[in-house]
């Protein structure tokens, strides 16, 4: 796992290219794969929590009688999921995420004095790093 990457705050995410997904999650953010469900789903680890990259298409199917009763769900368009990053470690992922060639679109230096990053995964959702003190929580954990 990239340690820069401490947990998720939000969200979340729908893919229609899971290929793409897992790639990109796993090589350009560094995260851990937990699991991978054919086309349906890729779940990735990070920090104390769990980003769930899900296909729309397979997940508002019913479930099987012998799977999991997940209720069907979805959404179309892009999502946003925020990464909780140490204000320390910010630059050094905003340079990690260059060097993978992936655009910053935004950086935001909040009121209260905490830092954002913002950028699109492959699928186009908006992803961010953050110091988790915007939300007024204790930084380091």
């Amino acid at each position: 796992m990239n340690p820069m990457l401490e947990g998720m705050l939000e969200t979340a995410l729908y893919v229609r290219d899971l290929d793409e997904a897992e790639a990109f999650y796993e090589s350009v953010l560094g995260l851990e794969k937990i699991t991978r469900a054919a086309n349906r789903h890729v779940f990735f680890r990070c920090g104390p929590g769990v980003l769930l990259i899900f296909n729309p298409e397979e997940t508002v199917k019913p479930p099987a009688p012998d799977a999991l009763q997940v209720p069907p769900h979805g959404t179309t368009g892009g999502g946003h999921a925020c990464f909780r990053v140490s204000g320390r470690n910010i630059d050094a992922m905003a340079e990690r995420l260059r060097a993978a060639g992936v655009a910053i679109e935004s950086e935001v230096h909040w009121p209260n004095g905490g830092r954002s990053i913002y950028f699109r995964d492959p699928a186009g959702n908006s992803l961010e790093c953050a110091e988790a003190k915007i939300w007024g929580i204790e930084q380091d954990i």
